[in-house]
């Protein structure tokens, strides 16, 4: 496994860039909590919803990885949960078979299911691009129905709306988990774990390098801990999204 990334330098030069920074939203109807602990930073509890955040800048929206690289880290957060909740698994040989446990989320559950109807099981990476297609916009719909996300823009010709968090402190809130995972005095999380090594996987370890200090355990040392079906699927992300990045070079 091959940490850190070298595709990280492509997020890192989109992130610093840059943009101007609008004013902060206020959607209607909806109060941003002030108090000591925001309670907007613990998140929905989902790896995909995490990453979609850490993946996209905190005042703008705007994406902070090219659309393939993100879109292969977010399919891949997306079969974490699902792996991470007895979903699905990942047979010897590399295929994905669902399991026998339903997610509760609509779009967990379609992607259960879309893997239950195949007929010939498929392997991991075809998966990961399959998903891939659609994962950024699938998520954001997640969590703008969360209450995260909100639309904006959109009304001039030929120019998108996009989705920017409702409060931008929210975004912060992955991070502090993947610190956490990080962190050895702390109880070792899966999911955390999970996170962390996705995001780096899909780039983003300059994220990861900007608004975290230094903690005691090794990125590899926490992915070691993790179950087959979670490393297998770390390092499949990893691949695809080199290979994402050296075809578009080329």
């Amino acid at each position: 496994m091959m940490f850190p990334m070298a595709s990280s330098r492509a997020g890192r030069a989109m992130h610093d860039r840059g943009a101007p920074r609008p004013p902060r939203h206020q959607p209607a109807g909806r109060e941003r909590s002030r108090g000591p602990v925001n309670a907007g930073l613990a998140g929905t509890g989902l790896v995909a919803d995490d990453l979609y955040l850490m993946a996209h800048h905190e005042l703008t929206g705007r994406p902070l990885l090219q659309p393939r690289p993100l879109g292969i880290g977010l399919a891949g957060a997306l079969l974490a949960e699902l792996m991470l909740g007895g979903s699905i698994t990942v047979r010897p040989g590399g295929v994905v078979l669902a399991g026998r446990s339903w997610p509760a989320d609509d779009l967990a559950r379609r992607v259960r299911d879309q893997i239950a109807g195949e007929y010939q099981p498929r392997p991991l990476p075809e998966w990961l691009l399959f998903w891939a297609r659609t994962a950024a916009v699938d998520l954001a719909g997640r969590l703008e129905r969360a209450g995260y996300l909100m639309r904006v823009g959109g009304w001039v010709r030929r120019r998108p709306g996009r989705w920017v968090s409702v409060d931008p402190d929210w975004a912060f809130g992955p991070l502090l988990r993947v610190r956490s995972a990080l962190d050895p005095a702390r109880p070792f999380d899966p999911r955390e774990v999970a996170l962390a090594g996705l995001a780096v996987a899909s780039g983003l370890g300059f994220r990861l390098d900007q608004y975290l200090t230094p903690v005691g355990r090794a990125l590899a040392e926490a992915i070691g801990y993790l179950g087959p079906d979670l490393r297998e699927l770390i390092a499949q992300t990893q691949a695809a999204v080199d290979s994402a990045l050296l075809s578009h070079r080329i």
